[in-house]
């Protein structure tokens, strides 16, 4: 399934870690093994799931950061703490760079580095209450970012953090940079170090350091003018400052605002309505052309759900270049579309058993996908229905895929005819539960078993092309 603008929920989220609210992180805790990759050299020691690594050489890491940087050495001094709470030390002899083989329960062994701002916008103060307490956890962590490319804002930074990433050439990292006018990004994250974004790229420029950085767009806030001033200040560190360096920020993505029915300030935001996303397209596909002009590249790119809610055609597959956002949303549809057409050649003609598959999306991609409803529905003997539908949940009249829930499937496909089965798009379940690890869950906290039993159906989760060919002309699961 492609990437569409969806809520980011780091790796963090899937196991929660000890985490600080003020920004800085707490005691270094053992970390947490999950698992031995088969044929490793940690399963040759005798490593299990449920050990722990308390330090390599001495040294206690931090995160998989240090995990990765200290057992980079030929000769390792392992301080192991085993499942029944035993201590032991193992020296081992490695190849340089030699991976060891150990997964861990979260990539943060000394906690997250939450969020110090109150973003209107921010989709983790859009929830409703009452959930999963690792729902609510604000990642603003930059080794989050570096490792995983969730965004940050660079506001809670030490002076030994900063220190850190000089350091260790943490690079790129990715940075909601919103607005560079220091006045409009205070404003936006109500945090007055929010100010001090054009220091921060001079900083990343001065040690060859890079970002790619994002700017949501909050119609009558950073918009028009800002928004113009925004791209131009992000373009000039763009420009190498000497002949051998590297820019400081490689690309920049324009995102819309996404809004839902919980969040607070209801009068500050304003949602993006068809108008303004055309007027936002306009605005930008000037300032592109200027940018192809003075930089070559097309340096900012939109988020294809601007197109969507400005009824406009996506741009062709080549404008994207190298798909430098394609993690924001930024060309994600076009690339799907382009890797089916490839795959559709080797549709065959005809399925047998005739077979009916009710897919699942959002309606925001509902005009972008039906093409491909039509050529899978040429396969003799195979029917696919497209539902595409909004979320009531969030309270969205136009809703990406990402957000959809397991309430509004089960409200708005009850009582349909659904075929053999339904195909959902594996990015809605991102979410799962630590007391039952084999289970999956929408964002409104519904499982995917559940919903099956709603809708007395089988769903079948479909994490891309390959898995949806399969399942369209395959053999019929035997689930169904």
């Amino acid at each position: 399934m492609p990437t569409e603008i969806s809520p980011q929920i780091s790796p963090i989220e899937i196991s929660k870690p000890p985490a600080s609210k003020t920004g800085k992180t707490t005691a270094i805790a053992p970390a947490k093994i999950t698992r031995v990759e088969p044929g490793s050299i940690a399963e040759e020691i005798g490593f299990e799931a449920g050990d722990s690594l308390v330090a390599i050489n001495g040294e206690r890491p931090r995160d998989l950061i240090d995990y990765r940087f200290l057992c980079a050495d030929e000769v390792l001094d392992l301080d192991v703490l085993d499942t029944k709470g035993v201590r032991h030390q193992i020296e081992i002899e490695k190849d340089y760079d030699a991976e060891l083989g150990l997964e861990f329960e979260t990539a943060l062994f000394d906690g997250l580095i939450q969020c110090a701002n109150a973003c209107p916008f921010c989709f983790i103060d859009q929830q409703p209450p009452g959930k999963r307490e690792t729902l609510y956890l604000k990642d603003d962590d930059y080794r989050l970012s570096f490792l995983y490319g969730s965004y940050l804002t660079l506001t809670n930074i030490s002076a030994a953090e900063w220190s850190r990433i000089a350091r260790l050439r943490l690079s790129p990292l990715y940075v909601s940079v919103h607005a560079t006018e220091p006045d409009v990004r205070s404003r936006l994250l109500k945090n007055n170090r929010a100010a001090k974004i054009l220091d921060h790229l001079a900083w990343f420029q001065a040690h060859r350091l890079q970002i790619h950085a994002q700017v949501v767009v909050c119609p009558g806030i950073n918009d028009g003018p800002h928004l113009k001033q925004t791209l131009r200040d992000l373009a000039r560190f763009h420009t190498a400052e000497h002949t051998d360096d590297i820019p400081a920020v490689i690309s920049a993505a324009v995102v819309p605002v996404g809004l839902t029915r919980f969040r607070p300030g209801l009068d500050e935001l304003t949602p993006v309505t068809t108008e303004k996303a055309q007027e936002v397209i306009a605005q930008v596909q000037a300032l592109q052309a200027e940018f192809q002009s003075t930089l070559g590249t097309t340096f900012a790119w939109l988020a294809d759900e601007w197109f969507l809610i400005g009824r406009q055609p996506l741009p062709e597959e080549s404008h994207y270049e190298s798909y430098p956002q394609i993690g924001n949303g930024v060309g994600s549809i076009r690339l799907f579309l382009k890797e089916f057409e490839e795959i559709a050649r080797s549709l065959p003609p005809s399925v047998s058993p005739p077979r009916t598959f009710t897919w699942v999306l959002g309606n925001a991609v509902e005009q972008a996908f039906s093409p491909l409803i039509d050529r899978l529905n040429q396969v003799d003997g195979l029917t696919v229905n497209m539902a595409a539908i909004n979320s009531d949940y969030w309270g969205q009249e136009i809703t990406v895929t990402g957000l959809l829930t397991g309430q509004d499937i089960a409200s708005q496909l009850a009582e349909k005819d659904l075929g053999d089965g339904i195909l959902l798009p594996a990015l809605m379940l991102k979410q799962s539960d630590s007391h039952r690890p084999e289970e999956t869950y929408f964002l409104d906290g519904m499982s995917l078993s559940n919903l099956e039993n709603k809708l007395n159906c089988s769903v079948l989760s479909i994490s891309g092309l390959p898995e949806l060919i399969a399942a369209c002309c395959g053999p019929v699961p035997s689930a169904l």
